[in-house]
């Protein structure tokens, strides 16, 4: 028996049928250069990486695929941020010797400085990130359409 269309908001759900796999799923995502999203992720692993030693970027660029099984990190892309940091830290610090990239033997290294202005330097400018994060999230919940003229 038919009741006419559901009006906007009334919508009411039955349960889901008995075996329905589970919608939950995202979708690949390739990083890129400038995106906060993947600028967070390589800051993240940044922050973890030994000190006061050099460490060659194609292996972070390894364990980024690795631990973000959803993701595909380029070594363009994780350069890109290694390079944003050494400018962060010149601007901050007006010194080179905090984040230093450079081309190695086997390719292109960065080495943090090995001292305790580095672990608080470097959540801020993942804080940073990650708020830039929460802001494109918020603006894209504001959109009623995926135009954006919402």
């Amino acid at each position: 028996m038919s009741h006419g269309p559901i009006a906007q908001g009334q919508l009411r759900l039955r349960a889901a049928p008995g075996g329905l796999p589970d919608d939950a799923m995202s979708p690949p995502v390739v990083a890129e250069s400038a995106d906060p999203f993947s600028s967070l992720r390589v800051l993240h692993l940044f922050a973890r990486i030994p000190r006061g030693q050099a460490v060659r970027l194609a292996a972070i660029v390894d364990r980024l695929n690795a631990t973000h099984l959803d993701w595909l990190f380029t070594l363009p892309v994780v350069t890109d941020v290694a390079l944003q940091l050494h400018a962060n830290w010149m601007t901050d610090y007006r010194s080179s010797s905090g984040v230093v990239v450079e081309d190695g033997e086997q390719g292109p290294t960065i080495t943090l400085e090995d001292s305790p202005r580095v672990d608080p330097w470097i959540v801020r400018q993942a804080q940073r990130e990650a708020a830039a994060c929460r802001e494109r999230l918020l603006a894209f919940s504001r959109q009623d359409r995926v135009s954006g003229d919402g």
